[in-house]
Order: structure tokens, then C-alpha cells, then sequence
């Protein structure tokens, strides 16, 4: 059976259609203190604490740095395109809150038995005698984040979001254990706080 083709009544438009020449913009407005630039596909925010940045590599759509506003805009205004500009837009959003008050994740070491030993060297975090384990384990410190060790917890700083979470859950994957009860082998290094 066939089906006939409707045509809309007069001044009614289909769902599907959409009108041209509209554009998908958001504007960031950035504290005062804050400065945004583009270096290619990069964006660099400097304020007085410090400076961020992060690369965006995305087809269709542009970013403007005009002082302390960013301007994200799409050709387009397509479900693809909305969705891509407000991740980027939360990016930003991200790297100056990250500049005004640094991401912090907390950490707990946790052992019944065998006592586990937490150092730092260089850009790594090394974790010995891990369930008695002679082996030690590294985890990578991602990008500029700082690590302090305290006692039996570890803090783990810096200005990006994104590379302070990375940071904590390299170190928290360290201790994960595969194939044994985790309500008898509760040892392990855990995040307990973000901040």
C-alpha cells in the first residue's frame, strides 16, 4: 500500500525542516583579572595565579579569545554542533575555575596486614609492599599537578580538572584487586574528597 504525500497547510512547517542562516554561538565571560588567546587550536587563559591551557580540535566549529571573553561558535545549528559547543564550553569554564581555585582529590591508604609504602620520585608515584608484594607499582603524575604525602593520606592538586582526576585514578588503579573478595582484602589506596 502506498502512502501519499502530505503538504503542509500554509504557514506550518514539517518537524524535520530547519532554517537557514541560523548560527550556534555561546559567549564565556571570564573574570576580570583573567586574560584568554589563541595559539592555533590551542586556548591559553593567564591570570595572576597561573596559566591554563587546552587544545580543541573539532570540524565546524570556531573559537574567538577576545580578552577576558570567549566566543564558541558553530556553522551550523545541528544537534551534533550544540552538543560540541557546550562541551567545549564546559572545558572553559573548567580551565578558569581551575585558575581561580585549584581541583583537589583526596586519597586514604588503607592495609590491615602489611603496611604500604607511598613515595614520590620525579613525576611518578611509587607504591612498595602492596599485600606484601616485593614488586613496586608506579602510577604517572599527569601534566603540572602536585602530589603530597601525609601520613596515610595523599593530596593531589592542580589547575586542571582533567589531569588532577587522571593523576588520583592512576594512582587509585594501582591497588585494584582482581579476583579476590574485596570484603576480606580491603587494602588498597581509595578517593575519598574532591574539592
Amino acid at each position: 500500500m502506498k502512502r501519499k504525500n502530505r503538504i503542509p497547510e500554509e504557514g506550518c512547517w514539517p518537524l524535520f525542516t530547519k532554517l537557514n542562516g541560523e548560527k550556534m554561538e555561546a559567549i564565556i565571560e571570564l573574570p576580570k583579572e583573567m586574560q584568554a588567546s589563541m595559539q592555533g587550536n590551542r586556548l591559553v587563559l593567564k591570570s595572576p595565579k597561573g596559566e591554563s591551557s587546552k587544545e580543541f580540535k573539532a570540524l565546524g566549529i570556531s573559537i574567538k579569545a577576545e580578552g577576558n571573553k570567549v566566543r564558541i561558535s558553530a556553522a551550523k545549528d545541528s544537534k551534533k554542533e550544540k552538543k560540541l559547543v557546550n562541551s567545549i564550553q564546559a572545558h572553559v569554564k573548567n580551565l578558569a575555575k581551575g585558575l581561580e581555585k585549584e581541583y583537589a582529590y583526596r586519597l586514604s591508604i588503607v592495609y590491615a596486614h602489611f603496611p604500604i609504602n607511598v613515595t614520590k620520585k620525579e613525576n611518578k608515584i611509587e607504591i612498595v609492599n602492596f599485600l606484601g608484594s616485593k614488586k613496586p607499582k608506579q602510577a604517572l603524575i599527569v601534566g603540572k599537578t602536585s602530589v603530597e604525602i601525609k601520613g596515610k593520606e595523599i593530596i593531589v592538586k592542580g589547575a586542571d580538572k582533567e589531569h588532577v582526576g587522571q593523576t588520583a585514578a592512576n594512582i587509585e588503579q594501582l591497588t585494584r584487586l582482581k579476583g579476590k573478595d574485596r570484603r576480606i582484602f580491603q587494602d588498597g589506596i581509595f578517593i575519598t574528597a574532591k574539592e
